[in-house]
């Protein structure tokens, strides 16, 4: 019997490693919504045009997928900021704009820009 719990536990853990993983299609999902992230972060963008814009960015996606692709894409903007000193709040902005300005989010319109 604990042969086969333990192969039953091996196989639940698979799927929940595989669940995680991003096919081509969420990962530009992932993207697009770390570029998002980051345009609100930089107050580019309202409420709205962000309900707008993420909904956009998850619209072909269920919400098992959605939460997988949305949990992604606060890794890779958490990871935008690896290595900036808490409290530099100069040099979390030049990233974001970096980034925002990256071939990476260059096809990502925001409709309500500002400086």
């Amino acid at each position: 019997m604990a042969p086969l719990a333990a192969f039953a536990l091996g196989l639940f853990l698979a799927q929940g490693a595989r669940a995680l993983s991003l096919g081509p299609d969420e990962f530009v999902a992932a993207r697009q919504v770390t570029c998002i992230l980051a345009q609100d972060a930089l107050g580019y963008l309202g409420e709205d045009a962000f309900n707008t814009l993420l909904d956009g960015a998850l619209e072909n996606f269920d919400d098992g997928q959605g939460d997988v692709i949305y949990a992604k894409a606060l890794g890779y903007f958490d990871g935008l900021m690896f290595g900036i000193p808490a409290g530099d709040d100069a040099l979390v902005s030049e990233r974001l704009r970096a980034y925002n300005q990256s071939q990476a989010c260059s096809g990502l319109v925001v409709s309500n820009y500002r400086l």
